[in-house]
C-alpha cells in the first residue's frame, strides 16, 4: 500500500485518508475517488490530498476486518458487518465468553495493523452485548499477513451458553443464624440462577453437622437435582469441616478447597456421582460478585469447574472494589462495562400540540388500532435501546393512557409550548448518567421500526469520531437521530423549536450517514397525511 500526498488529479481510484472540506460541502475520510469526486475537488480549488493506494496484494480494512470476524467467531456469536475497518462480535445467546487466550495473542502479534480486543475470560453475556471486535489499523493490510492471521483465528472467541437445570439447595442452622439471613440468601442465590435461566428447586434446612449434611444430600441427589449447593451456617476452615465431610459422606468427594480469589477464598468444589456440588462461602450471601460467582457460572454453562481452573484464578482475583449486582434475567439490564456495546437509550418526544393537524391529539390518532404514539414507543422498546423515556406535554394524560402497560419513563414538559427544544432538554436530563448515547424519536414517525433503530446503534462509534448517526433514503437525511453523550451539553443548549439540526452542520467530521428505508422522511403531521397511512383520527 502507497500513501501520501498527491495532486488531486492523480487521486481517481485511491482512498481519502483524512476528511476534505472545500466550498462545495465534505468529503469523509475512507471515501474511494471516483473521477466526479475528483472533478468536484479541482473545481473546488483543492490541489493535494492525502491518499491511500491498495497494491495487487492488499486486501480493504473492511474486507480483513470481515474475514478476520468470521474466522474467529465460534459458537453463539454473530458478526456485524464492517465499517471503517472494524468488525464486532456479538453475542447471540446467555453465556460465558470463552477466548483462547494463547490464539488472540498471536493474532496481535502477526502485524500491528492487525488487532482483536475480547472481553475477559469469562465473562457474563447477554444477548446482544459485543463480544469483541477486530480491527484493521490502516487502510489495507498484505494478503499475506492476513493469512497468517487466519491461520490461527479458527474459532478463538465463543459463547458458551448457560443451560437450564434445576438447582437444590442445603443450608444449615446454628442458634446464631437468624432466619432472615437465610431467607435473604435463598433469594439472592434464586437471582443469581436466574441470569442463567436455572431454577432453585428445593431447599433443605438442616442442623449443621455432617450426618444431617450427607442425609439432605442424598434426597436431593435422589430428586434428580443436577447442582448442589450448600451453605453453611459456619464457615468451612479446613478439608475435614462439617461441610466438606457431610459432601463426603453423602457419596461425594472433593475435588478442590479453598480458592485464590477474594471474597470466595474458603469455597468448597466437589460432586456425587455426576452432580456437581458446592460448598458456598460466606461471601455468597452477598450481591457483590465473588468467587462463587465464577465457579457457579462455569457450571451453569457447561464449562470445566476442576482444582487446575480455580487455582488459575489468582491474577484478577482480589475483588473487593467490584460492585456488580446480578439481576434476574427479565428485570432490570445490565449495566454495560467496559468492552461492551455502547449503552444507547432512547427518547420519544410526544409533548406537540398538533397544530397542523388541525385540532386533534395526532399522537392518539391510530393506525391498525395502535396510537401512533404506542407504535413510535413499542419499536424503541423492542430495540437495543434502553431505557425508554416519552417525554409528554400537550395532554399528557392522553398520552400516558395510550402507553398503558408499557416499561417507559414518563418526564412531562410544562414548557412544550416553547418548542421542541424544550422536550429534548427534559428528555435528556431524565436519562441516567452511565449511557453512552441517546436515540430521538419524534412521536409521530409510525414507519420507524426497531430494526432501523438498532441500525443506528451498530453503527454508532464515539471512539471512532462518530458521534451522531442519522438515517437517509435516497440521500436525504431523516429521522431518528442518534447522538453521542459527548453532544448532550450542546443538546441541552439549544432553544426554540428548531432541536438540534444545526448541530449536525456543526460537527459534519462526526456525523455517520445509514442508509435505510422511506419511512425515515415520513411523518404524520396531516390529516392527509394519516389518511395516506390508513389513519384514523382520535
Amino acid at each position: 500500500m502507497k500513501f501520501g500526498p498527491v495532486p488531486v488529479a492523480e487521486a481517481v481510484g485511491a482512498i481519502l485518508a483524512h476528511s476534505v472540506r472545500h466550498r462545495g460541502g465534505m468529503m469523509r475520510k475512507g471515501t474511494i475517488l471516483c473521477a466526479e469526486m475528483v472533478a468536484e475537488l479541482v473545481d473546488a480549488g483543492v490541489e493535494d490530498v492525502i491518499v491511500a493506494r491498495l497494491g495487487a496484494d492488499d486486501v480493504h480494512e473492511d474486507s480483513a476486518a470481515q474475514s478476520l470476524a468470521a474466522a474467529i467467531a465460534g459458537a453463539g456469536l454473530r458478526v456485524d458487518p464492517p465499517f471503517t475497518g472494524r468488525s464486532n462480535l456479538y453475542a447471540e445467546a446467555a453465556g460465558l465468553l470463552v477466548v483462547d487466550r494463547d490464539a488472540i495473542d498471536r493474532l496481535n502479534r502477526v502485524d500491528p495493523a492487525i488487532t482483536v480486543a475480547t472481553l475477559d475470560e469469562y465473562s457474563v453475556v447477554d444477548p446482544g452485548r459485543m463480544a469483541a471486535t477486530i480491527k484493521i489499523i490502516p487502510f489495507a493490510v498484505p494478503k499475506a499477513r492476513l493469512d497468517d492471521a487466519l491461520a490461527i483465528a479458527a474459532d478463538a472467541v465463543r459463547v458458551a451458553p448457560f443451560r437450564a437445570r434445576t438447582v437444590g439447595l442445603v443450608a444449615t442452622t446454628l442458634p446464631s443464624l437468624k432466619p432472615s439471613v437465610m431467607d435473604k440468601t435463598k433469594r439472592l442465590l434464586a437471582d443469581r440462577l436466574s441470569l442463567a435461566g436455572a431454577s432453585l428447586a428445593t431447599e433443605r434446612r438442616v442442623p449443621h453437622e455432617t450426618e444431617a449434611i450427607a442425609a439432605a444430600l442424598k434426597e436431593l441427589t435422589a430428586e434428580g437435582i443436577e447442582l448442589a449447593i450448600v451453605f453453611g451456617a459456619s464457615a468451612t476452615v479446613d478439608v475435614e469441616d462439617v461441610v466438606p465431610a457431610g459432601i463426603t459422606a453423602a457419596g461425594g468427594r472433593v475435588l478442590h478447597f479453598g480458592m485464590p480469589v477474594d471474597p470466595g477464598n474458603l469455597l468448597v468444589l466437589a460432586e456425587i456421582g455426576d452432580v456437581p456440588v458446592i460448598g458456598a462461602p460466606g461471601c455468597a450471601r452477598s450481591p457483590k460478585e465473588n468467587g462463587f460467582d465464577w465457579v457457579l457460572n462455569r457450571l451453569l454453562a457447561d464449562v470445566p469447574a476442576t482444582s487446575g481452573s480455580i487455582t488459575g484464578l489468582g491474577v484478577g482475583g482480589l475483588l473487593m472494589e467490584i460492585v456488580s449486582r446480578p439481576q434476574p434475567r427479565g428485570g432490570d439490564a445490565p449495566m454495560a462495562g467496559a468492552g461492551s456495546a455502547p449503552r444507547i437509550a432512547a427518547v420519544v418526544l410526544a409533548a406537540g400540540r398538533s397544530r397542523r393537524m388541525g385540532g386533534p391529539n395526532k399522537l392518539i390518532a391510530t393506525v391498525d388500532g395502535r396510537p401512533l404514539v404506542r407504535i413510535a414507543t413499542e419499536a424503541a422498546l423492542s430495540s437495543r435501546a434502553e431505557p425508554v423515556v416519552v417525554v409528554t406535554g400537550h395532554r399528557p394524560g392522553e398520552v400516558e393512557t395510550a402507553l398503558a402497560g408499557l416499561d417507559v419513563q414518563f418526564v412531562h414538559n410544562p414548557d412544550y409550548a416553547d418548542g421542541l427544544s424544550t422536550s429534548l432538554r427534559h428528555g435528556i436530563e431524565a436519562l441516567p448518567p452511565d449511557i453512552d448515547g441517546a436515540v430521538i424519536l419524534l412521536a409521530d414517525m409510525p414507519g420507524v421500526d426497531a430494526q432501523t433503530i438498532d441500525r443506528l446503534i451498530e453503527s454508532f462509534d464515539a471512539d471512532g469520531g462518530g458521534l451522531i448517526v442519522l438515517p437517509t433514503f435516497q440521500g436525504k437525511r431523516g429521522n431518528p437521530v442518534l447522538w453521542s453523550r459527548r453532544l448532550f451539553p450542546d443538546l441541552l443548549a439549544v432553544e426554540g423549536d428548531t432541536g438540534g439540526r444545526h448541530l449536525i452542520g456543526a460537527h459534519r467530521d462526526a456525523v455517520v450517514e445509514v442508509e435505510t428505508g422511506r419511512a425515515v422522511a415520513v411523518d404524520v403531521d396531516t390529516p392527509e397525511a394519516l389518511a395516506a397511512i390508513g389513519g384514523k383520527p382520535a
